[in-house]
Protein backbone atom coordinates (compact mmCIF):
# COMPACT_ATOMS: atom_id res chain seq x y z
CA UNK A 1 0.00 0.00 0.00
CA UNK A 2 0.89 3.65 -0.42
CA UNK A 3 2.49 4.87 2.86
CA UNK A 4 1.01 8.03 2.09
CA UNK A 5 -2.60 6.66 1.89
CA UNK A 6 -1.69 4.38 5.42
CA UNK A 7 -0.18 7.37 7.08
CA UNK A 8 -4.15 9.00 6.15
CA UNK A 9 -6.33 6.06 7.49
CA UNK A 10 -3.83 5.82 10.50
CA UNK A 11 -4.17 9.11 11.13
CA UNK A 12 -8.17 9.00 10.87
CA UNK A 13 -8.16 5.87 13.20
CA UNK A 14 -5.95 7.69 15.63
CA UNK A 15 -8.48 10.50 15.56
CA UNK A 16 -11.50 8.29 15.72
CA UNK A 17 -10.00 7.19 19.20
CA UNK A 18 -10.24 10.83 20.26
CA UNK A 19 -14.22 10.45 21.52
CA UNK A 20 -13.38 7.05 23.07
CA UNK A 21 -10.64 9.04 25.38
CA UNK A 22 -13.46 11.86 25.95
CA UNK A 23 -16.19 9.74 26.68
CA UNK A 24 -14.33 7.79 29.69
CA UNK A 25 -12.17 10.92 30.48
CA UNK A 26 -12.72 11.71 34.66
CA UNK A 27 -11.78 15.36 33.75
CA UNK A 28 -15.08 17.99 32.26
CA UNK A 29 -15.30 17.99 28.46
CA UNK A 30 -13.92 21.45 28.22
CA UNK A 31 -11.55 20.58 30.77
CA UNK A 32 -10.53 17.33 28.30
CA UNK A 33 -10.18 19.94 25.82
CA UNK A 34 -7.51 21.86 27.30
CA UNK A 35 -5.09 18.85 28.37
CA UNK A 36 -5.64 17.46 25.20
CA UNK A 37 -3.65 19.88 23.51
CA UNK A 38 -2.17 21.03 26.70
CA UNK A 39 -0.09 17.75 26.84
CA UNK A 40 0.75 17.42 23.22
CA UNK A 41 2.45 21.12 22.80
CA UNK A 42 5.67 20.30 24.32
CA UNK A 43 6.03 17.30 21.75
CA UNK A 44 4.86 19.34 18.69
CA UNK A 45 7.39 22.00 19.85
CA UNK A 46 10.36 19.69 19.89
CA UNK A 47 9.20 17.91 16.65
CA UNK A 48 8.70 21.11 15.19
CA UNK A 49 12.40 22.68 16.75
CA UNK A 50 14.27 19.52 15.28
CA UNK A 51 13.07 19.48 11.90
CA UNK A 52 12.51 23.44 11.24
CA UNK A 53 14.96 24.63 8.17
CA UNK A 54 15.56 28.28 7.43
CA UNK A 55 13.55 30.48 9.43
CA UNK A 56 11.06 32.32 7.11
CA UNK A 57 8.81 35.15 7.64
CA UNK A 58 5.07 34.93 6.40
CA UNK A 59 3.19 38.30 5.62
CA UNK A 60 0.04 38.53 8.02
CA UNK A 61 0.04 35.17 9.75
CA UNK A 62 -0.51 35.91 13.07
CA UNK A 63 -4.26 37.23 12.89
CA UNK A 64 -5.10 33.61 10.85
CA UNK A 65 -3.35 31.48 13.50
CA UNK A 66 -5.17 33.33 16.22
CA UNK A 67 -8.20 32.93 14.46
CA UNK A 68 -7.29 29.25 13.76
CA UNK A 69 -6.85 28.40 17.84
CA UNK A 70 -9.73 30.51 18.46
CA UNK A 71 -11.49 28.09 16.04
CA UNK A 72 -10.04 24.61 17.44
CA UNK A 73 -11.07 25.78 20.47
CA UNK A 74 -14.54 26.37 19.89
CA UNK A 75 -14.56 23.11 17.81
CA UNK A 76 -12.97 20.97 20.20
CA UNK A 77 -15.22 22.00 23.25
CA UNK A 78 -18.53 21.69 21.09
CA UNK A 79 -17.12 18.33 20.64
CA UNK A 80 -16.29 17.52 23.59
CA UNK A 81 -19.77 18.17 25.28
CA UNK A 82 -21.55 16.68 21.95
CA UNK A 83 -19.72 13.24 22.59
CA UNK A 84 -20.93 13.53 26.65
CA UNK A 85 -24.71 14.65 25.27
CA UNK A 86 -25.33 12.25 21.94
CA UNK A 87 -23.82 8.44 20.91
CA UNK A 88 -19.83 8.64 19.88
CA UNK A 89 -21.21 8.14 16.01
CA UNK A 90 -23.84 10.69 15.86
CA UNK A 91 -21.66 13.05 17.36
CA UNK A 92 -18.77 12.07 14.94
CA UNK A 93 -20.91 12.41 11.72
CA UNK A 94 -22.49 15.67 12.22
CA UNK A 95 -19.18 16.80 13.11
CA UNK A 96 -17.90 15.66 9.83
CA UNK A 97 -20.16 18.34 8.27
CA UNK A 98 -17.27 20.95 8.32
CA UNK A 99 -16.75 20.63 4.83
CA UNK A 100 -19.68 21.26 3.83
CA UNK A 101 -19.77 24.77 5.89
CA UNK A 102 -16.47 25.29 4.47
CA UNK A 103 -18.13 25.80 0.98
CA UNK A 104 -21.06 27.03 2.17
CA UNK A 105 -18.79 30.02 3.51
CA UNK A 106 -16.81 30.50 0.86
CA UNK A 107 -20.35 31.17 -0.94
CA UNK A 108 -21.53 33.66 1.35
CA UNK A 109 -18.41 35.67 2.11
CA UNK A 110 -16.49 35.17 -1.27
CA UNK A 111 -19.37 35.13 -3.60
CA UNK A 112 -17.80 31.16 -4.64
CA UNK A 113 -21.19 29.66 -6.35
CA UNK A 114 -21.31 26.39 -5.85
CA UNK A 115 -22.26 24.08 -8.62
CA UNK A 116 -25.15 21.29 -8.91
CA UNK A 117 -23.10 18.15 -7.41
CA UNK A 118 -22.27 20.42 -3.83
CA UNK A 119 -26.25 21.46 -4.07
CA UNK A 120 -27.07 17.72 -4.25
CA UNK A 121 -24.53 16.77 -1.63
CA UNK A 122 -25.77 19.24 0.93
CA UNK A 123 -29.10 17.90 0.41
CA UNK A 124 -28.54 14.07 1.19
CA UNK A 125 -26.53 15.35 4.26
CA UNK A 126 -29.71 17.33 5.26
CA UNK A 127 -31.63 14.12 4.68
CA UNK A 128 -29.33 12.06 6.74
CA UNK A 129 -28.71 14.60 9.43
CA UNK A 130 -32.59 14.25 10.09
CA UNK A 131 -32.59 11.10 10.28
CA UNK A 132 -29.86 10.84 12.95
CA UNK A 133 -31.93 13.05 14.37
CA UNK A 134 -34.56 11.49 15.26
CA UNK A 135 -32.52 8.57 16.75
CA UNK A 136 -31.83 10.46 19.19
CA UNK A 137 -35.11 11.59 19.82
CA UNK A 138 -36.43 8.61 19.85
CA UNK A 139 -33.93 6.75 22.36
CA UNK A 140 -31.92 9.86 24.62
CA UNK A 141 -33.12 12.88 26.64
CA UNK A 142 -30.11 14.83 25.87
CA UNK A 143 -29.45 13.43 22.17
CA UNK A 144 -30.77 16.51 20.43
CA UNK A 145 -28.73 18.81 22.43
CA UNK A 146 -25.80 16.68 21.81
CA UNK A 147 -26.47 16.84 18.08
CA UNK A 148 -26.84 20.61 17.76
CA UNK A 149 -23.40 20.77 19.93
CA UNK A 150 -22.11 18.56 17.07
CA UNK A 151 -23.41 20.64 14.22
CA UNK A 152 -21.76 23.87 16.60
CA UNK A 153 -18.54 21.48 16.63
CA UNK A 154 -18.70 21.62 12.56
CA UNK A 155 -18.94 25.05 12.14
CA UNK A 156 -16.20 25.83 14.30
CA UNK A 157 -14.05 23.24 12.35
CA UNK A 158 -14.69 24.76 8.70
CA UNK A 159 -13.62 27.93 10.04
CA UNK A 160 -10.14 26.05 11.30
CA UNK A 161 -10.12 24.51 7.95
CA UNK A 162 -10.03 28.29 6.08
CA UNK A 163 -8.15 29.99 8.64
CA UNK A 164 -5.48 26.76 8.00
CA UNK A 165 -6.36 27.11 4.37
CA UNK A 166 -4.48 30.40 4.31
CA UNK A 167 -1.95 29.86 6.53
CA UNK A 168 -0.44 26.72 4.16
CA UNK A 169 -0.76 29.34 1.16
CA UNK A 170 1.16 31.92 2.98
CA UNK A 171 3.93 28.85 2.90
CA UNK A 172 3.12 28.14 6.71
CA UNK A 173 4.45 24.29 7.79
CA UNK A 174 2.63 21.50 9.18
CA UNK A 175 4.51 20.82 12.61
CA UNK A 176 5.30 24.76 13.03
CA UNK A 177 1.23 25.12 12.54
CA UNK A 178 0.16 22.17 14.71
CA UNK A 179 2.82 23.78 17.77
CA UNK A 180 1.67 27.23 17.19
CA UNK A 181 -2.31 26.71 17.20
CA UNK A 182 -2.13 23.97 19.74
CA UNK A 183 -0.67 26.75 21.97
CA UNK A 184 -3.63 29.28 21.15
CA UNK A 185 -6.05 26.49 21.59
CA UNK A 186 -4.79 25.56 24.77
CA UNK A 187 -4.40 28.95 26.05
CA UNK A 188 -8.12 30.17 25.26
CA UNK A 189 -9.46 26.48 26.73
CA UNK A 190 -7.87 26.87 30.08
CA UNK A 191 -9.87 30.13 31.32
CA UNK A 192 -13.19 28.66 30.02
CA UNK A 193 -12.28 25.27 31.64
CA UNK A 194 -11.53 27.00 34.98
CA UNK A 195 -14.54 29.60 34.62
CA UNK A 196 -17.16 26.65 33.98
CA UNK A 197 -16.54 24.99 37.63
CA UNK A 198 -15.68 20.99 35.86
CA UNK A 199 -13.38 18.85 37.16
CA UNK A 200 -10.30 20.15 36.27
CA UNK A 201 -7.91 16.97 37.20
CA UNK A 202 -8.37 13.46 36.71
CA UNK A 203 -8.87 11.36 40.02
CA UNK A 204 -6.44 8.49 38.76
CA UNK A 205 -3.71 7.71 37.07
CA UNK A 206 -5.64 5.70 34.41
CA UNK A 207 -7.29 9.20 33.77
CA UNK A 208 -4.12 10.72 33.46
CA UNK A 209 -3.25 7.90 30.58
CA UNK A 210 -6.58 8.74 28.92
CA UNK A 211 -5.26 12.09 28.61
CA UNK A 212 -2.01 11.22 27.25
CA UNK A 213 -3.50 8.89 24.61
CA UNK A 214 -6.19 11.55 24.00
CA UNK A 215 -3.23 14.45 23.33
CA UNK A 216 -0.54 11.63 21.91
CA UNK A 217 -2.53 9.11 19.82
CA UNK A 218 -5.20 11.41 18.45
CA UNK A 219 -4.14 14.72 18.54
CA UNK A 220 -0.79 15.14 17.78
CA UNK A 221 -0.62 11.64 15.87
CA UNK A 222 -3.74 11.83 13.91
CA UNK A 223 -3.35 14.71 13.29
CA UNK A 224 0.39 15.16 12.05
CA UNK A 225 -0.25 11.77 10.05
CA UNK A 226 -3.24 13.06 8.42
CA UNK A 227 -1.09 16.36 7.32
CA UNK A 228 1.94 14.15 6.18
CA UNK A 229 -0.39 12.28 3.71
CA UNK A 230 -2.29 15.13 2.37
CA UNK A 231 1.24 16.97 1.74
CA UNK A 232 1.83 13.66 -0.65
CA UNK A 233 -1.88 12.87 -2.01
CA UNK A 234 -4.00 14.21 -4.25
CA UNK A 235 -6.54 16.61 -2.62
CA UNK A 236 -9.30 14.24 -3.59
CA UNK A 237 -7.84 11.86 -0.82
CA UNK A 238 -8.75 14.47 1.85
CA UNK A 239 -12.33 12.71 1.53
CA UNK A 240 -11.12 9.25 2.27
CA UNK A 241 -10.73 10.47 5.75
CA UNK A 242 -13.46 12.47 6.46
CA UNK A 243 -15.64 9.13 5.46
CA UNK A 244 -13.40 6.78 7.31
CA UNK A 245 -13.27 8.34 10.61
CA UNK A 246 -16.78 8.40 11.69
CA UNK A 247 -16.67 5.20 10.46
CA UNK A 248 -14.70 4.03 12.58
CA UNK A 249 -15.31 5.86 15.84
CA UNK A 250 -18.88 4.14 15.38
CA UNK A 251 -17.18 0.80 15.23
CA UNK A 252 -14.51 1.62 18.03
CA UNK A 253 -17.72 3.01 20.49
CA UNK A 254 -19.38 -0.22 19.55
CA UNK A 255 -16.65 -2.43 20.61
CA UNK A 256 -15.19 -0.40 23.81
CA UNK A 257 -18.35 1.22 25.02
CA UNK A 258 -20.94 -1.34 23.84
CA UNK A 259 -23.17 1.34 21.81
CA UNK A 260 -24.56 -0.24 19.07
CA UNK A 261 -26.09 1.17 16.41
CA UNK A 262 -30.52 0.98 15.28
CA UNK A 263 -31.19 0.52 12.09
CA UNK A 264 -32.12 3.90 11.31
CA UNK A 265 -28.61 5.53 12.29
CA UNK A 266 -26.85 2.99 10.56
CA UNK A 267 -29.04 4.36 7.24
CA UNK A 268 -28.99 8.00 8.46
CA UNK A 269 -24.80 7.50 9.12
CA UNK A 270 -24.59 6.26 5.29
CA UNK A 271 -26.31 9.16 3.84
CA UNK A 272 -24.52 11.82 5.84
CA UNK A 273 -21.61 10.11 4.29
CA UNK A 274 -22.47 10.24 1.30
CA UNK A 275 -23.61 13.92 1.31
CA UNK A 276 -19.99 15.02 2.42
CA UNK A 277 -18.26 12.44 -0.06
CA UNK A 278 -20.61 14.46 -3.14
CA UNK A 279 -20.23 17.97 -1.62
CA UNK A 280 -16.32 17.78 -1.98
CA UNK A 281 -16.55 16.60 -4.92
CA UNK A 282 -18.76 19.62 -5.70
CA UNK A 283 -16.96 22.31 -3.74
CA UNK A 284 -13.94 24.25 -5.51
CA UNK A 285 -11.70 24.68 -1.95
Amino acid sequence: MNPALLALLAGATCIALSPIFVRVSEAGPTATAFWRVAIAVPVLWVLYLRSRKTTRRYSGKWPLLLAAGFAFAGDLAFWHFSIKFTSVANSTLLANLASIFVTLAAWIFLRQRPGGVFLAGLATALLGVAMLVQTSLTFSSTGLLGDALGVATAMFYAGYILAVKGLRDRGETTLHLMAVTSTITAIFLLPAALASGETMLPASAYGWWMLVGLALISHAAGQGLIAYALAHLPAAFSSVSLLFQPVMAALFAWVLLSEALVPLQIFGGLVVLGGIYLARRGSRI
